[in-house]
């Protein structure tokens, strides 16, 4: 079997000069702000992108885009509300996927993995069955992936080892976990890993000629030595193998806290990668959301994942 590198490199500033490589910017002024969204996640959906994250109180909100550097809030921003699902606390960390004409959120509530069902990626998300997916154990982060073979599989963290990643497949409904299935990933075992405190969350995880790649975070959210690693394994249930030189992604240029990443195709068929930052060096809130590119390519005999150097940092349309 050839021996598998990750190279994953990021930039150390942002610019805005497109004449000289780099993503074209939007800056702040009277009528933009930067997009404050905490663990973002991007879907393309009819071609418009729809954006979520962690930031409302009493829900979950969602921003459209028609080419990832402008954002919009639409007529009803809240795409998931408190009232039309189990908790009323602690929304975090969203998903939402379109499948067989549905669309399926999972996210975070009140530390629960929890999933919601809508018509619409603009909501409203409602749970038919108000309750979260694991009732008896805090869980958070749930990731969804689905394999060549259609099989259903959710990623999320348990609290049983400080936070560590687990698996498990879920029924087809996909609104059910099968927990005889469940089984352990990863968790805090690198000396980056072990600032504090024990963390490893927010995994997402894409197929790539039959390598299956996992970004992940670790330290606390509001440390800036917050980071991403990555692991790789050849079975969706592992093992899975962290990269040696993790982190690939910590304290990169300006950006501080960064993690909670996600990948999306984008319109032009390039795999894309959402993540967020402190909003700045000594305030950890409103987390800033940032996009860059992703790309393989064989170097000799090994297979590359490469995340562009040039990420861009989204701006959002203020009404007046």
């Amino acid at each position: 079997m050839k021996k598998l590198i990750i190279i994953l490199s990021l930039c150390t500033t942002v610019c805005a000069c497109a004449a000289c490589g780099k993503e074209e910017q939007g800056k702040p002024d009277e009528k933009t702000t930067l997009v404050p969204y905490g663990d973002p996640f991007i879907l393309l959906y009819e071609n418009t992108y729809y954006a979520y994250g962690t930031k409302a109180e009493n829900g979950i909100t969602v921003l459209t885009s028609g080419d990832l550097q402008t954002w919009n809030i639409p007529e009803n921003p809240l795409a998931l509300d408190k009232k039309d699902v189990w908790a009323d606390r602690w929304f975090w960390a969203p998903e939402v996927y379109h499948i067989n004409g549905k669309f399926y959120m999972y996210y975070s509530a009140d530390e629960h993995i929890c999933v919601a069902t809508s018509d619409s990626p603009l909501g409203s998300f409602t749970q038919e069955i108000q309750e979260p997916m694991i009732a008896d154990e805090k869980c958070i982060d749930n990731s969804l992936f689905i394999d060549d073979d259609g099989k259903a599989y959710l990623f999320f963290d348990r609290f049983n080892d400080g936070l560590n990643i687990w698996v498990a497949e879920l029924e087809d409904n996909l609104l059910e976990i099968k927990e005889e299935t469940m089984q352990k990933c990863i968790h805090v075992s690198q000396a980056w890993e072990k600032i504090w405190p024990r963390v490893n969350e927010g995994s997402f995880v894409t197929k790539h000629n039959g390598v299956y790649y996992m970004t992940y975070s670790a330290n606390s959210y509001e440390s800036p030595y917050y980071g991403i690693g990555v692991a790789t394994a050849t079975n969706v249930k592992g093992p899975w193998t962290k990269y040696g030189h993790n982190p690939i992604y910590q304290n990169v240029g300006e950006l501080t806290g960064i993690g909670h990443s996600a990948m999306f195709t984008d319109k032009e068929g390039k795999l894309r990668i959402v993540f967020h930052s402190h909003h700045s060096k000594t305030e950890i809130h409103p987390r800033t959301m940032h996009i860059s590119k992703v790309y393989f390519q064989t170097q000799g005999e090994n297979e590359i994942m490469v995340i562009d150097p040039d990420y861009m940092t989204p701006v959002l349309k203020i009404k007046n």
